[in-house]
């Protein structure tokens, strides 16, 4: 081979470290600018690399954003279920879930998750992916919702609704924050803090499990 051949073929990433670096730039993009300004482009000023790749490894940009997403929803589920298997009370496990509301608002994750809903409702073939990624993260609620309404001898059938219900309401608190809205936000939070103490509170008197 010769060397300047050789040269590049050393330099030259791989197709992995290559799909990695457009989904890192996609990410800075989306998170600071949003999907309006996620363009072929774009990508290709910030990774240094031609911009034809982009199509060549994700097909579409439709593709790159949900790429991104599932990739930072990878990241934050992890996170959610080591939290959520501590040894550590419900109560504990529910408050740090709410600062991670805080902490995701300001990563972006919650702006390139409502983006991409809001793309898919124009794009029906989206829907499936958006989906995908509502029920990951319903499944990580409905498993620690589930040890929790034992702990607190809840009955068990009220699960399905409890899950679908703070899906809801943490999709309308990460909505109004990112419309500059927070009113009401702590008293609700507050109420659902005390409704929590009171069964914890009877679990501690039973000496029930966590």
């Amino acid at each position: 081979m010769p060397k300047r051949a050789a040269a590049r073929s050393r330099l030259a990433p791989s197709r992995p470290e290559a799909i990695d670096a457009f989904l890192d730039a996609a990410e800075r993009i989306l998170v600071e600018e949003g999907y309006a300004s996620l363009t072929t482009r774009r990508l290709a000023e910030a990774t240094g690399a031609n911009h034809g790749l982009v199509h060549y490894y994700f097909g579409s940009m439709e593709e790159l954003f949900v790429r991104v997403l599932e990739r930072f929803t990878d990241r934050l589920i992890e996170r959610q279920k080591q939290m959520y298997a501590a040894d550590a009370p419900f109560l504990e496990k529910w408050r740090t879930a709410m600062r991670y509301l805080d902490e995701d608002l300001h990563s972006g994750y919650q702006k390139i998750w409502l983006e991409l809903q809001a793309l898919a409702w124009n794009r029906p073939a989206l829907q499936s992916r958006v989906a995908l990624v509502n029920q990951r993260w319903r499944a990580v609620l409905t498993e620690a919702f589930s040890a929790a309404l034992r702990g607190y001898r809840l009955e068990a059938k009220t699960l399905e609704a409890l899950v679908s219900l703070v899906m809801a309401f943490n999709q309308g608190i990460i909505l109004e924050r990112h419309s500059g809205i927070s009113a009401g936000h702590a008293v609700l939070l507050a109420q659902i803090d005390r409704w929590l103490r009171s069964l914890e509170k009877k679990r501690s008197r039973r000496g029930g499990t966590r």
